[in-house]
């Protein structure tokens, strides 16, 4: 941040000695940035997935990825109830905990090689039960954000028997994701896959924000996330034009094989590039300008991504 805000929290590992704000973009399989949240720097990433998912009203996310500040138990258990797919990257796999509805000497006596390291207390659930379909109703009704009502929960001086049961059910899907993602290696590649879309979107980030140090200039909340969202029409833009130029050049190669072999590059790679833009050059909005250099009228929201 470059000016005072009420946003902003310090962090030494991104900052320093500095204050500074996390804008989180999520991406899907075409690269397309199609949601953002501006938060504070210390906040935990965790209860936003579900803010990103529910706003695409487009395509239904058949698995989404995060990496170790993205998960939760709780969120795995919203998430479950919700219906989508959470498969997130978590560090140290090796020293997360099962669990199982028995305990563990149970499953010890019955010759089990794999033994849970606690278990569930479904009395838990169940007392809750109610409490929890309301709540989910909630979010997805989208009556309020679901970072907003975890927020609440995580309030109280000790945690809410709302919050205590939703992270038990939580335990049971993450148990069953730590299990397939250790024995189904497409599993693990397409998380990898996934979050390297994630990285790549990092870079163009910076390469877009090059002025003013890559700071915010402006301490509202509003205006933070008005900036962040330019930005993401920017990279949409430069991703839309390479889609358009890709897909003409794919139509006007005769030769078959070489056809193949450009739609196999494009598959495999990546669309998110802006080597070939001139970020540091002139905006010209003007009609004579509108036409790009492959000979597409560009409406001016992307004539700004290929001045």
């Amino acid at each position: 941040m470059a000016v005072e805000s009420l946003n902003a929290t310090y962090s030494f590992k991104y900052f320093g000695k500095d204050a500074g704000v996390s804008p989180y973009t999520f991406i899907d399989e075409r690269h397309f940035l199609w949601h953002h949240e501006v938060m504070s720097a210390s906040e935990r990433e965790a209860a936003y997935v579900i803010d990103g998912l529910l706003h695409n009203d487009v395509i239904q996310s058949d698995l989404h990825s995060t990496d170790t500040h993205g998960y939760s138990e709780i969120i795995f258990g919203a998430l479950h109830l919700l219906g989508f797919a959470f498969a997130p990257r978590i560090k140290s796999l090796k020293h997360q905990q099962l669990y199982g509805f028995r305990k563990r000497r149970e499953y010890a006596q019955q010759g089990y090689t794999l033994l849970p390291d606690g278990y569930i207390k479904e009395e838990l659930i169940a007392t809750q039960w109610d409490d929890i379909l309301r709540f989910m109703a909630t979010i997805k009704l989208k009556e309020t954000t679901a970072s907003q009502l975890f927020r609440r929960l995580n309030s109280y001086a000790t945690h809410h028997p709302l919050y205590q049961a939703l992270k038990e059910f939580g335990k049971i899907p993450k148990s069953d994701f730590i299990l397939r993602v250790i024995d189904d290696v497409e599993l693990r590649q397409a998380i990898e896959k996934q979050l390297n879309k994630g990285e790549s979107a990092n870079k163009f980030s910076k390469a877009i924000a090059f002025g003013n140090n890559q700071e915010f200039l402006y301490g509202e909340r509003v205006e933070q996330e008005l900036a962040e969202g330019c930005r993401r029409l920017i990279k949409n833009a430069i991703i839309c034009w390479n889609y358009l130029y890709l897909s003409q050049k794919i139509a006007q190669e005769q030769d078959v094989k070489r056809r193949q072999e450009l739609l196999t590059a494009v598959q495999n790679g990546s669309v998110v590039s802006w080597r070939h833009i001139n970020l540091h050059g002139e905006y010209d909005f003007s009609d004579e300008k509108m036409c790009d250099s492959i000979g597409l009228h560009m409406p001016p929201t992307l004539a700004l991504s290929v001045s």
